[in-house]
């Protein structure tokens, strides 16, 4: 049976619908940088969905290829996950959608190293016919969050993002947003195919002791 990350890693992907704070690991992503809407159809966004997903499967079928990963064994490919932040803003302003800056990634297993990651970039570039350079190999230590699952539509993730706020409050701690720690969202299901109100979405904040 293939490897599920949410299913090894559940405290990871599958939080509860309340609160709870968490210590993450070093973790590597294929990643693609952006800025503005990510509702554009045919937008930045969209396009660095498509470029992630491509590299993202060509890794995953590597094993039926010439190409040969040390260490590889057969997984599921873990869900798409994203960094937002906007300038001056800490968290984020769902008002002002715009203004997003973007790291749109996909988990690596530990095995996918920086050489097979630029293997699979060319292999996709050459089968699908596109432009992976502004796809990158990044490694991501988050370290202390607090996250939750929030269940609805996007728009509506305020509601779940004060429930963490407070739930800090009184545990001691408090946001840690920088330059370099953003609000995080993990993307649990098929939009194409669920109603917004049954989303599911892990929502994370860094945090650090008051």
């Amino acid at each position: 049976m293939a490897f599920d990350f949410k299913k090894e890693y559940k405290e990871f992907y599958l939080p509860k619908n309340k609160p709870e704070i968490i210590d993450l690991p070093e973790m590597n992503f294929i990643a693609v940088r952006g800025i503005g809407n990510p509702n554009v159809e045919g937008g930045a966004y969209k396009q660095a969905i498509s470029l992630l997903y491509a590299i993202a499967y060509t890794i995953k079928m590597s094993y039926k290829g010439e190409y040969k990963i040390d260490g590889f064994f057969e997984y599921v490919v873990p869900p798409l996950e994203g960094f937002w932040w906007q300038e001056g803003v800490k968290g984020v302003d769902y008002r002002n959608k715009d203004t997003f800056n973007w790291i749109s990634v996909i988990r690596l297993p530990d095995f996918v190293a920086k050489k097979d990651f630029e293997w699979a970039k060319g292999e996709a570039a050459h089968k699908k016919s596109i432009d992976p350079s502004s796809a990158e190999y990044l490694t991501i230590t988050e370290g202390l969050c607090v996250q939750m699952m929030h269940i609805g539509p996007f728009d509506d993730e305020p509601t779940t993002v004060a429930k963490m706020d407070e739930y800090l409050l009184e545990q001691g701690y408090e946001n840690d947003f920088s330059n370099d720690r953003f609000h995080h969202e993990i993307y649990l299901s098929d939009i194409s195919k669920v109603d917004p109100e049954r989303y599911r979405t892990v929502i994370r904040h860094p945090i650090r002791k008051k």
